[in-house]
């Protein structure tokens, strides 16, 4: 082995042996069945590539390969970014302009979880469930999550190219998209049946707590009794506004805690002088309802405070803490995650509702109108309104309950 190849083995080595003695005496919990020898087996294999690989490889990408797949390993939003990564990110501002999609990765894809409204990618037909399978030609299957959101994000009206993956495609289509700074959409309600009012939220914007709270009382004097709160699709926004937004609902109870390894448990408890809805309620979910939505729905289901009605939700729950490195690299960690009242991780495993409910989701071409569908997709299945299982069971649910409207 060449001597440059001995050193790189050597330090990355000794980086990750010490990363691991430090935890220990910090007081990790450590297997007792061997916890070092993958440290063992990860330098054997450094050494067979720098020794027996076809050519002369270039270790320092090699490195950053497999801190880009340790990172990975332990969720879709920790990450490590080299230092060109880093600088990047740092780069880009506050507030900057982007497409407009919430993303998570799993299985090495990058999956669009929840697109905004009047976004770029709304615009070009793009829904929850897509795949990215490039940016600006780049695979996305090399690039962390974090890195895939800072290429994304950019000046406003800046150009960004995107191939998308839809189900039953055969290949990605490119979408040519220019960012723009889309503002998140402000909750809305309408009476959906005599004494129903119907709140939808499509994320949970700075605010929003304030703005049901105006909505249930213009629903409440045009006659409605019993609420139907719609967190579909909803992956976007603030968890703190989703936590005051069940405290709405709740008098009591715990909404949610947060809780790690070196991260003190802090505790969501309702308080009773803002509570402001004892209506029947009933919350609707689905597969790409995320986040604060997950929260809320967990903390009206738990604390038995009214039905969940749907399919079971993403799983998007951790707070995430930026670590720089000393070689101007840096570490994404998630460091708590979000649990529901009864002790349930949310992130990665979600929430499923007490009362399951198919939502039917009609397939799209990713063809636009008038195109021709690309070789091996099928084309578009005709149009026709589906029914919407779901808050039909909802409505269901609610003229079951006898009206006890009181207004906190």
């Amino acid at each position: 082995m060449k001597l440059p190849g001995k050193i790189t083995v050597v330090i990355f080595s000794t980086v990750l042996t010490l990363s691991l003695v430090i935890g220990a005496l910090l007081g990790q919990e450590r297997s007792s069945q061997e916890p070092y020898r993958p440290l063992a087996v990860l330098s054997e294999v450094l050494s067979r590539i720098e020794s027996d690989y076809v050519e002369d490889p270039d270790l320092t990408r090699v490195t950053e390969g497999a801190l880009h797949g340790l990172l990975e390993s332990l969720d879709p939003y920790s990450s490590y970014l080299t230092p060109e990564e880093y600088r990047e990110y740092q780069s880009r501002e506050q507030g900057e302009a982007s497409i407009g999609v919430v993303l998570s990765k799993r299985f090495g894809f990058v999956s669009i979880v929840a697109v905004l409204p009047n976004s770029p990618v709304q615009k070009a037909g793009l829904r929850p469930g897509d795949m990215i399978e490039s940016v600006n030609q780049q695979s996305t299957r090399e690039m962390s999550l974090a890195e895939v959101n800072s290429i994304l994000g950019g000046p406003e009206g800046s150009p960004v190219e995107i191939a998308v993956v839809r189900e039953r495609a055969a290949d990605p289509k490119l979408f040519q998209l220019e960012r723009t700074v889309t503002v998140l959409p402000d909750v809305v309600g309408r009476i959906v049946s005599p004494g129903i009012g119907y709140l939808r939220m499509e994320a949970f914007p700075e605010g929003a707590s304030g703005q049901i709270i105006t909505l249930i009382q213009e629903l409440r004097e045009s006659g409605a009794e019993k609420f139907v709160l719609d967190l579909r699709d909803n992956a976007s926004g603030e968890i703190e506004e989703a936590i005051a937004m069940a405290n709405l609902f709740l008098k009591r109870g715990l909404i949610s805690y947060l809780s790690g390894q070196q991260y003190p448990r802090r505790s969501f408890l309702a308080d009773p002088n803002k509570a402001f809805s004892e209506e029947p309620l009933v919350v609707l979910v689905n597969q790409f309802s995320g986040g604060g939505a997950e929260v809320l729905a967990a903390a009206i289901m738990d604390n038995r405070r009214g039905d969940v009605v749907g399919e079971k939700t993403y799983g998007i729950g951790a707070i995430q803490k930026l670590i720089p490195m000393d070689d101007g690299s840096a570490l994404i960690l998630s460091i708590a995650k979000y649990f529901t009242p009864a002790g349930k991780e949310i992130q990665g495993n979600g929430i499923t509702p007490n009362v399951l409910v198919d939502e039917e989701r009609e397939f799209v071409s990713l063809s636009g109108e008038g195109e021709e569908p690309a070789e091996g997709e099928e084309p578009p299945a005709p149009q026709q309104p589906r029914e919407d299982a779901p808050f039909k069971r909802g409505i269901e649910l609610l003229n079951a309950i006898e009206s006890q409207p009181e207004a906190a």
